[in-house]
């Protein structure tokens, strides 16, 4: 491989990693807002419990995700410094507001929430991870912004071959940007509601096999006591009822969100990106028709190879502008157009390497862009099909005693993470051959582009990449093992594992102050955080 293939190898492999955090954070921050203001309302210790133990795991989850993120923007200027030239104009405004504005705001207020505990009032308490969940969203908000101005570039000028911004509302206000990001925040609600539900699954699963919960003839939940067990109370049953069914109602109402704001991009990638929609297609030819399934090379230059065995007329056409008497241009027919447009050899100047002269394949490689978004809709209509199932057989206060269904709901925490990845990656292969992808719509700047064989590190050698990439591969993969092992761990541990106070005696040392049972003591707050 050369410089630039492990270039894109090594960011999107730390892109993809770094989003699988990226969603739980976004989605399980405010379940945990809302079982802390339950509480605070309420006074019940359900709520106190649930806060505290999705509060720990919500914490793991942060800190992993801040320490992969920072290596992202690092990349821009060792492997991208071409790309990062080009952009650096636009790309200043949304990121220095991502990073002086939303995420100074979610570490500080998220500190005062972890250390607050029994030190502020109890609404004020409440308030710190409220905001610190409004930095978390207004982060990713930036972060869209400026990744949807990539994919429909608007609000710049174009000055001497570069793009220079001159309407920060605009990039800000971005169509792209605004369906992107409302599709991302519905796809993490999908993700925090699968976590919930499959975690919580599993605990009222192990009291019903310890015998701790049973049912009577009409199939009710009888809950018990185990008082030897710490923190396996009939309380302890409560938290994870609740748990599990407001989960699959988060899980069922963010698929919703994904699927009516999917359909908006949709409609808005037919408009900007008329090559990417014909790829998730497999669409060599022009029609209207859905192709449920086809076979063959989508990989091949001139979609030769491709078959339809199953399509379904006028599908297409309605995704693409609501009307199933749309006709959506095929691969073959735009590739003579954007030959047309934007050249049909990579240019021979500085700066493109040994890409320089080679023919540009307009067209991604299909067989990414059809099945990454069919793998998209399957895993998110997966994840909202079980959260419906659950609800079902939850309906009389417990889960089956089941040992094949305990083992499903565990893996389908996956299933939504799966459905992002897969969407994500299916959007940014989709763009290529573009870094930056030209605005083809009324009103867009001609000639702000950019070619990714254009983007990458001039004077930075494959060797070197290669070298980066293990290292941080590496890195990644230590990561992912301390993150897995601590959620495991803390998971198995159950409420106790984040609220050590419960396995104490009344007249323990632990106190209890006013934020709860044992928040009198010093070190509790130290061991709910760590």
């Amino acid at each position: 491989m050369d410089a630039l293939d492990i270039a894109r190898w090594q960011f999107g492999i730390t892109t993809v990693y770094h989003f699988l955090l990226v969603p739980l954070t976004l989605g399980l921050g405010p379940a945990v807002a809302v079982f802390h203001g339950l509480w605070v309302r309420t006074g019940d210790e359900r709520w106190l419990r649930m806060t505290k133990f999705w509060g720990k795991l919500y914490l793991v989850n942060f800190i992993l995700g801040v320490a992969t993120g920072l290596v992202q923007e690092f990349q821009f200027g060792m492997a991208w410094s071409e790309y990062s030239r080009f952009v650096g104009d636009v790309f200043g405004a949304p990121l220095a507001l991502e990073g002086l504005l939303a995420f100074f705001v979610e570490s500080t207020f998220l500190g005062l929430w972890i250390f607050g505990w029994g030190r502020l009032p109890q609404r004020v308490h409440l308030v710190t991870l409220w905001l610190a969940i409004l930095g978390s969203w207004l982060s990713a908000f930036f972060i869209i912004a400026a990744n949807s101005w990539m994919q429909h570039p608007v609000g710049i000028t174009l000055v001497d071959g570069r793009p220079r911004l001159n309407d920060l509302g605009a990039v800000l206000t971005n169509n792209t940007a605004v369906a992107a990001y409302i599709h991302t925040l519905f796809g993490a609600i999908s993700v925090g509601g699968a976590f919930l539900l499959g975690i919580a699954w599993y605990h009222l699963w192990r009291r019903r096999h310890d015998g701790i919960d049973t049912v009577d003839a009409r199939g009710r939940v009888v809950v018990g006591d185990a008082p030897e067990i710490p923190g396996r109370d009939r309380a302890d049953h409560g938290v994870w009822l609740r748990s599990l069914r407001i989960g699959a109602l988060v899980a069922i109402v963010g698929f919703a969100g994904v699927a009516i704001s999917g359909d908006q991009q949709a409609k808005l990638m037919f408009q900007q990106q008329p090559m990417k929609m014909a790829s998730a297609e497999a669409a060599c030819q022009t029609g209207s028709s859905f192709s449920v399934l086809s076979i063959g090379d989508p990989g091949a230059k001139d979609c030769s190879s491709v078959v339809g065995l199953v399509e379904i007329p006028g599908v297409l056409g309605f995704l693409a502008n609501g009307d199933v008497n749309t006709t959506v241009k095929g691969v073959d027919d735009l590739i003579p157009e954007y030959q047309a447009k934007y050249g049909a050899t990579i240019p021979d100047k500085a700066g493109y390497g040994a890409a320089a002269g080679t023919t540009i394949q307009y067209a991604p490689l299909m067989v990414v862009t059809y099945w990454g978004f069919r793998l998209m809709i399957l895993f998110g209509a997966l994840a909202a099909f079980a959260a419906a199932v659950a609800l079902w057989l939850t309906r009389k206060g417990t889960v089956p005693r089941s040992t094949w269904l305990a083992r499903l709901a565990v893996l389908g925490i996956l299933s939504p993470f799966a459905a992002s990845t897969a969407g994500w990656v299916f959007t940014e292969m989709g763009r290529q051959p573009f870094v930056v992808a030209p605005n083809p719509t009324p009103g867009g700047v001609d000639g702000v582009w950019m070619f990714t064989a254009a983007a990458v590190s001039p004077g930075v050698t494959a060797g070197e990449l290669l070298f980066s990439l293990i290292a941080l591969g590496s890195v990644y993969a230590v990561l992912l093992v301390v993150e897995v092992v601590l959620l495991f761990r803390y998971v198995r541990g159950g409420v106790v594992a984040a609220m050590p106070e419960l396995a104490h005696g009344p007249d323990d040392e632990a106190g209890s102050g006013e934020n709860g049972p044992g928040d009198g003591a010093r070190d509790d707050v130290l061991a709910f955080a760590y």
